[in-house]
C-alpha cells in the first residue's frame, strides 16, 4: 500500500493533467451548495412574508418553500457521488467530465440517493452516542460515496457494509491523511477560499480518490 506521501504525489500529478476539469468540478458543486445555502437563509423570511400576504389578502392559504430546499439537498447529495466518481477518473488518469455532475443523475439515481440517506441515518444514530462515535463511524463510512459512484452493481446498503470492511484498520490512515491538509485549509482561509477552489480542493479530493483505490485493491 502506498505511503501518504506517495499517494499525495501521485494525486497531484494526476490532478495536474486535468487541472481545469478538477477545478470546474469543485466550483460547480460549490456554486450549487452556495445556492442552497442562500435558499435556506431566506426561507424563514420568505415564509413570513407569504403568511403576512395571505392573511392580509384573505386568500386563506399559506405559501411554503421549504420543499425546494429539501429537494435541493437530496439532489446535492447525489451530485456529491457524481463528483467523487469523476475524481476517481482523474486519479486513474481517465478523462473526467464536468457534465457528469448532471448526467450522472440518470444513472442509478434512487440507488445513489438511498445510499447517502442510509449513510446519513446511521451517522445520525451514532452521533447520538456523543461526538467521538459519530466521527469514528464517519471515517468508517467514508468510502460509501466512492463505492456508489464506482460500483453500479453494489446496492445502497451493501455499499455501507463494504465501506466498513474496506476501512477496517484504515481509519487511522485516513484520519492522518485528512489532517495533513490542515495547513492548506488555513492558507485557503487567508485567500477567502480562492486557493481551495483552484488547488487545495481538487488536490484533496483526488487524494481521497487515490486512497479509495488503495483500500479497494
Amino acid at each position: 500500500m502506498k505511503t501518504r506521501q506517495e499517494l499525495k504525489l501521485q494525486a497531484k500529478e494526476a490532478m495536474r493533467a486535468q487541472r481545469g476539469t478538477a477545478i470546474l468540478l469543485l466550483l460547480v458543486y460549490c456554486l450549487v451548495a452556495a445556492a442552497l445555502g442562500v435558499v435556506d437563509f431566506w426561507l424563514p423570511f420568505t415564509n413570513t412574508v407569504a403568511r403576512t400576504w395571505a392573511n392580509a389578502s384573505g386568500a386563506g392559504f399559506e405559501v411554503y418553500f421549504s420543499w425546494v430546499f429539501s429537494i435541493g439537498m437530496l439532489l446535492s447529495s447525489v451530485m456529491v457521488i457524481n463528483m467523487y466518481g469523476e475524481f476517481v477518473r482523474i486519479y486513474r488518469r481517465e478523462t473526467a467530465s464536468v457534465g457528469a455532475l448532471f448526467t450522472g443523475y440518470g444513472v442509478n439515481f434512487l440507488r445513489k440517493l438511498g445510499g447517502m440517506l442510509w449513510m446519513g441515518l446511521w451517522l445520525f444514530l451514532w452521533s447520538l452516542l456523543f461526538i467521538i462515535p459519530g466521527i469514528i463511524k464517519g471515517f468508517s463510512y467514508a468510502m460509501t460515496p466512492f463505492i456508489l459512484a464506482d460500483k453500479p452493481d453494489v446496492t445502497a446498503r451493501e455499499a455501507l457494509r463494504m465501506s466498513r470492511r474496506m476501512m477496517a484498520g484504515n481509519k487511522g490512515r485516513l484520519f492522518v491523511l485528512v489532517l495533513s491538509f490542515f495547513g492548506w485549509a488555513i492558507l485557503s482561509a487567508f485567500t477567502l477560499g480562492i486557493l481551495a477552489i483552484v488547488f487545495v480542493g481538487p488536490y484533496y479530493y483526488t487524494t481521497l480518490a487515490g486512497f479509495y483505490e488503495e483500500v479497494r485493491d
